[in-house]
């Protein structure tokens, strides 16, 4: 049930002193885009008729192809609380259509979109709790990040060693009033780093919510004088910031994840989709965590799961069982990182879960014991594989993965693949600091 009609993000428009209308969307690689409109275009842009040049998104069409419109979802209004009052600035969350009027393949909310229907065909409903993590640093005399924070805080501190406790209180505050629930915010483990976690939703609105999370973050902390980035691991030798995933299925109102009859308390439908994430999972990588820089968090000693294992306690696991029950069980994912395209992420997700329901897949033998305390043989023994371990060997596998790359179609995995491999090309080739200081006087 839509909670706008056109007929009212005109009158809010209107009668609510908007003057600029943001109609965002979002690109392969996960950067927000946008096309500002005056007011006196919103019934245009309501009627699909906003048009945008196509060609000059990186991943979408090419320059021959390069029309495009904006179908919006009228129920993504929401005002910018961070712009000015007088003369507001309001944004619509759009997808991205052909002029024949079909859906572009290369969308990603329209990829997300089309999983969710496979979901809905089998009777189920997705809801997604995202847990974002960030780093608030200082900027220079010319306005330029570093990586310097005056934050000597750590987990769940609060000021004055906390310094950007003042810059989260205002994010939180921000986002309620576009309509979040903010459950919690806290000061996390490395110095700089934070965290801010609302309310599960149905997995669309939640993608979107995390587009609009992220904006609000890096909008405000530059706003306050500081950088904000959901670099996965900025400072080497500290935690890296992820974006932890809790998943769970609904059918008829109730969470199908849940079973009181179960020593565990979970159902077949939860195993089963336990067992789809672990053998999807290498190929999900390059979508999870989409970055070089997201395999330098993901080495043991940080926190960072690394190991194919699950457990209903264990938090070296890369699937973990939060400890509630009945209509809050759920699955967390514990390996994304907050750089990944969300729509993506969510939907190779689905997919896996549901490979792993529809052919009644049993995850392996529930690890308890603490996996980075393991030495290598204890870990084949027990059959504990690690997730790849450079952007390259990810990439790979999402190219050896059939239902991802079905998940995602054709037109994704062909320009993702080739953006991401000149991304690791670039690297490859790169002359970095470490070689300087390591090579250059002794040799």
């Amino acid at each position: 049930m839509s909670k706008y009609s056109k007929e009212d993000i005109i009158r809010l428009v209107r009668e609510g002193d908007v003057e600029f209308i943001r109609m965002q969307f979002t690109d392969i690689f996960g950067q927000l885009k946008n096309v500002a409109i005056t007011a006196s275009q919103i019934e245009k842009a309501v009627n699909n008729q906003i048009m945008i040049d196509g060609s000059s998104i990186e991943g979408f069409v090419r320059i021959h192809e390069s029309d495009q419109y904006l179908y919006p979802d009228l129920d993504s209004f929401t005002v910018l609380p961070w712009r000015p009052q007088h003369g507001k600035v309001a944004r619509l969350i759009c997808d991205v259509y052909n002029p024949d009027g079909t859906p572009f393949v290369g969308d990603p909310r329209g990829v997300l979109k089309r999983v969710l229907k496979k979901a809905a065909d089998m009777g189920y409903s997705f809801n997604v709790g995202p847990e974002c993590e960030f780093f608030l640093f200082q900027t220079d005399e010319n306005g330029n990040p570093t990586t310097t924070t005056s934050d000597e805080a750590g987990y769940f501190d609060l000021g004055p060693l906390d310094h950007g406790e003042s810059t989260r209180r205002e994010i939180c505050l921000a986002l309620e009033q576009m309509g979040f629930e903010i459950e919690a915010s806290h000061h996390e483990v490395a110095q700089g780093q934070h965290e801010i976690d609302f309310k599960y939703a149905e997995a669309l609105t939640a993608a979107d919510n995390i587009m609009t999370f992220k904006l609000a973050v890096k909008t405000l902390a530059q706003k306050n004088g500081l950088h904000a980035t959901f670099m996965p691991k900025p400072v080497f030798g500290i935690n890296g910031s992820g974006m932890h995933t809790n998943m769970s299925l609904f059918k008829d109102g109730k969470n199908v994840f849940f079973d009181p009859d179960d020593s565990r308390k979970l159902s077949k439908e939860a195993y089963a989709f336990i067992a789809g994430l672990l053998k999807h999972v290498c190929g999900m990588a390059a979508i999870t965590n989409p970055l070089v820089n997201s395999y330098k968090r993901l080495v043991p000693g940080y926190e960072a799961p690394c190991y194919l294992a699950w457990s209903a306690s264990n938090r070296s696991a890369l699937i973990r069982i939060p400890a509630a029950r009945g209509q809050a069980t759920r699955v967390e994912l514990r390996c994304p990182d907050p750089t990944c395209n969300p729509y993506l992420a969510l939907a190779v997700c689905l997919a896996a879960g549901l490979d792993g329901i529809e052919k009644g897949m049993t995850p392996p033998d529930e690890i308890t014991e603490n996996i980075f305390a393991m030495d290598e043989a204890t870990r084949d023994a027990k059959g504990i594989k690690s997730l790849p371990g450079s952007l390259k060997a990810a990439v790979d596998a999402l190219k050896a993965d059939e239902l991802i790359c079905e998940a995602l179609g054709d037109h994704v995995v062909s320009h993702y693949t080739e953006g991401k491999y000149a991304e690791w090309d670039a690297y490859r080739t790169h002359v970095s600091n470490w070689e300087i200081s390591k090579y250059l006087i002794t040799y």
